[in-house]
């Protein structure tokens, strides 16, 4: 398999002296074009692994490699452009006046020929429906069109890997699903690798691979399918089961007979819209 990232054994800190550590010898691997998400309670040591890979940490043990080559105090910017990261907050992302402005930003910073970066800009905005925008205020948009133009800045930069760290968990469900839905059609047209930091359970369903963390460490990596499968997993690994579980459990004590295996959202409406017009 071609990995694109790999991490080795990340032992980190945030302070020299403190006895604890935020991560514990965390071991992954991604391979390319795959979409892996890592969940984990509050203070798990999941935004803190994703930000050692982008290079935003400098002092920690253990060995992170992007696209086979070892991420190092001295190729930290080089390797950085294989990598793009959509935070929590747009807002703390945005630079420009204007939404062309910003998207633009980071291309102007690499040296990007201005021809290329204005065709870049207006694929980029095409991309996340945000086209008609281009001239606007990022501050007078709603949180989902910001995030939209935080993702179009960075696939403008033509990434390798996209880290996702809880990028949707400012917005109400229909935005969360809509800018989900965007990234899933960029990650298929531009054959991206996706790292996605959530506590949405729903949301990491449509990964490829989930990696449970807890207490600095990974005690959990499975398929949606296999680690949704039964409450008791869940309740152990101290996580929630996501909402089509319960409504799948709701659906079965009311006489509904489903499949044994997790369904998704759409899997689960596509077997009830055919089944309850038999």
């Amino acid at each position: 398999m071609n990995k694109i990232l790999e991490v080795e054994n990340l032992v980190f800190k945030y302070e020299k002296e403190s006895e604890v550590n935020q991560l514990n010898g965390v071991s992954f691997s991604v391979t390319r074009g795959e979409w892996v998400s890592i969940i984990g309670q509050n203070g798990s040591g999941k935004s803190t692994t994703a930000r050692l890979i982008d290079g935003l940490f400098e002092e920690f043990k253990g060995t992170v490699k992007i696209d086979g080559e070892v991420l190092t105090a001295d190729n930290v910017w080089q390797l950085r452009q294989k990598i793009g990261m959509v935070f929590q907050n747009p807002d703390n992302q945005f630079v420009g006046a204007t939404v062309e402005d910003d998207v633009a930003f980071g291309m102007e910073n690499q040296g990007i020929p201005r021809e290329e970066m204005i065709q870049r800009v207006d694929e980029a905005l095409a991309a996340v429906n945000m086209l008609d925008f281009k001239t606007r205020e990022p501050a007078r948009l709603s949180g989902g069109q910001k995030q939209r133009v935080a993702v179009a800045g960075i696939i403008a930069l033509r990434p390798e890997i996209i880290i996702l760290d809880e990028s949707t968990s400012m917005l109400d469900p229909t935005g969360r699903a809509e800018i989900m839905r965007v990234i899933h059609e960029i990650k298929d047209r531009y054959h991206l690798t996706v790292l996605s930091i959530t506590h949405d359970l729903d949301e990491a369903a449509g990964s490829d691979r989930i990696l449970v963390m807890r207490a600095g460490e990974i005690i959990k990596e499975a398929a949606p399918s296999d680690l949704f499968a039964t409450r008791e997993n869940m309740v152990e690994m101290g996580l929630d089961m996501p909402f089509t579980s319960n409504l799948m459990n709701d659906l079965r004590a009311s006489g509904f007979v489903l499949p044994e295996r997790y369904l998704t959202e759409d899997e689960l409406v596509d077997f009830l819209a055919k089944n309850l017009n038999k």
